[in-house]
């Protein structure tokens, strides 16, 4: 079995592939943001937003099937002239060998243009199938337009609008029609992959990591910054150890400092990242390990991922570029440099030699499993205590932090619920202590830890024993236990006095 047959999930039923294709501008996006019901793929009037190809699974009236957005081709031709043209159209012929179907999508408001008739040919050249669809007609008058593509060899055009979601549901009904239905009546349902974001500055080898992981050019590799634009979201199987993990990496645009953002794409490009991280399951924090360091910019990266509070693994990429003290000295700067990110463990490695790269995948193994751990109450309140035991919290002038009940609440990130006297005091400085305590003591490794204070109600005196009711005197009365009248001691007692026995005695006399 080759690497990139390992890497590639297993599933019982494949989905049928539809791909959208056709020239630059043409609302490709659009349709397929349409389609899919959000907005996934980056839309603006721009040229050429688009480089690498997307892919969301599309459910209609019971059926699904993967749709694939694809960049925009350009000539064919020696005229070609932008430098993505030869990227964006190998990206597009491997969208093309996968599909079952094509959706070739022309610009109504446009009609048929000289680079539409240069991409048909092209097409149908794959031997695959195709439906033409014309964008843009956002209105009737424009749909009388659309016959004019028929000259292209198509029998029939459908006329959609993206924009006012003219004409979605008869395409889908039309292109149901064209893809053979799954043997089985129902797709079964596969398990949630664990979503894996790699995020980072611009050109630290995001898209690189994500290839190698992949074992094939799925993605752009450039030296240019900013190559990336989408989060990508890829399908992939990777082996933690003896195990076998479905995953999802989610390949993200890098992230400028934001006076350096210029252009409305990078701001999109950005907002996408932040949503990939929240998404996510683990996050690959990417660094260079260079003689530079650290910059500004990572330390805000890095905060994001704080404020999200997700799993993280700082990968610190070009390691083969420093000495083993620069290394060294990369550690002890990455722990100063991102106060906050000491939970998170570092991994040195090589995306473009593919080294070390398994040390990373056990590294994610290691931490996915510790996503699963749930903690014993009875556990849990014995390191809790022992935790106060060994480090005495502070105190006040009339009062001392103490600790009753904790309970977990939660294990992605790790939740722990503590109860205590008063909550002003214990200070942040106990409380990180607690942190690191409960992180050493249960091995949570790459996971930030929450920890919630909650003062004890004062209707209660303990949590361990609780007060019971007062009962009504009737019940008292009824559970007494009975007086034994025939013992000399209670009858001793309840003998009378001394002075009236004599009384008694002298009047009978």
């Amino acid at each position: 079995m080759t690497q990139n047959e390992e890497n590639k999930p297993n599933y019982e039923v494949r989905l049928p592939t539809v791909a959208i294709v056709g020239r630059s501008n043409v609302g490709k996006s659009a349709l397929f943001n349409a389609i899919i019901g959000r907005r996934l793929s980056i839309v603006h009037e721009q040229s050429g937003v688009t480089r690498d190809r997307l892919a969301a699974p599309v459910s209609w009236h019971g059926r699904n099937f993967l749709l694939i957005d694809t960049g925009g081709l350009g000539g064919f031709s020696s005229r070609t002239t932008d430098a993505w043209d030869k990227r964006i159209a190998v990206q597009v012929e491997a969208a093309v060998a996968d599909a079952d179907i094509l959706l070739l999508v022309a610009d109504a408001q446009e009609g048929v243009t000289g680079l539409d008739e240069e991409v048909t040919a092209k097409l149908r050249a794959s031997g695959k199938p195709i439906m033409m669809v014309a964008t843009k007609s956002d209105n009737q008058e424009l749909d009388k337009e659309t016959d004019a593509f028929m000259k292209l060899g198509f029998k029939k055009v459908f006329a959609v609008s993206a924009l006012h979601r003219r004409g979605i549901g008869n395409l889908l009904d039309n292109l149901l029609g064209n893809i053979a239905a799954p043997e089985d009546s129902e797709i079964p349902e596969k398990s949630e992959p664990f979503k894996i974001a790699v995020v980072g500055r611009p050109n630290v080898g995001k898209s690189s990591l994500v290839n190698c992981l992949l074992g094939e050019e799925r993605v752009m590799v450039s030296d240019i910054p900013g190559t990336t634009r989408d989060s990508i979201d890829i399908d992939v199987a990777i082996r933690c150890g003896e195990e076998i993990i479905p995953a999802q990496l989610i390949d993200t645009a890098g992230l400028r400092r934001r006076s350096k953002v210029d252009t409305a794409v990078e701001v999109f490009s950005a907002m996408r990242v932040t949503e990939a991280i929240r998404r996510s399951d683990l996050v690959i924090f990417m660094a260079e390990a260079s003689p530079t360091g650290l910059t500004a910019q990572d330390r805000k990266i890095s905060s994001i991922i704080q404020k999200s509070r997700k799993a993280c693994i700082v990968a610190a990429n070009k390691y083969d570029t420093c000495s083993d003290t620069a290394r060294a000295a990369l550690v002890d700067e990455l722990r100063y440099t991102l106060p906050g990110m000491e939970y998170a463990p570092v991994e040195f490695i090589s995306a473009l030699k593919k080294t070390n790269i398994r040390g990373l995948l056990d590294r994610i193994g290691e931490v996915r499993a510790q996503l699963l751990v749930k903690v014993p109450t009875a556990v849990l309140n014995r390191v809790v205590n022992d935790a106060f035991e060994r480090n005495a919290p502070p105190s006040s002038s009339t009062s001392t932090l103490r600790f009753f009940y904790a309970t977990m609440t939660g294990n992605n990130p790790p939740r722990f619920l503590l109860f205590i006297n008063r909550k002003e005091l214990c200070t942040d400085n106990y409380l990180a202590y607690l942190r690191n305590y409960l992180r050493n003591a249960f091995d949570f490794t790459g996971l930030p830890i929450d920890i919630e204070l909650r003062p004890r109600p004062k209707s209660i005196a303990s949590f361990h024993t609780v007060r019971s009711k007062p009962k009504s005197a009737r019940a008292e009365r009824a559970t007494r236990k009975p007086v034994n009248r025939t013992s000399k001691t209670k009858t001793a007692s309840r003998s009378k006095p001394k002075g009236k026995e004599n009384t008694r005695r002298s009047r009978g006399k």
